[in-house]
């Protein structure tokens, strides 16, 4: 356990809340003009997958908050 405070965690959040940020606008300007004339059930799977990628890079992520290191 660590026993002193990093300066990688407040850091990482403030990068985590930026990048969820642009990915979330990114996602909400393009996508809609790419799938918007698809019916619902068509989008629904799309949008599915898109708010579950962002959390492909958290945990190598987590880990360099914790540890300072990429690689678990």
């Amino acid at each position: 356990m660590r026993t002193e405070p990093t300066w990688r965690i407040p850091v990482g959040v403030i990068g985590l809340l930026l990048a969820l940020a642009v990915y979330a606008l990114v996602i909400a300007r393009y996508v809609p003009e790419l799938i918007g004339g698809w019916p619902a059930l068509a989008q629904t799977p799309i949008y599915i997958v898109l708010g579950i990628a962002w959390l492909l890079p958290l945990r190598r992520f987590l880990i360099w908050m914790e540890t300072g290191r990429w690689r678990g």
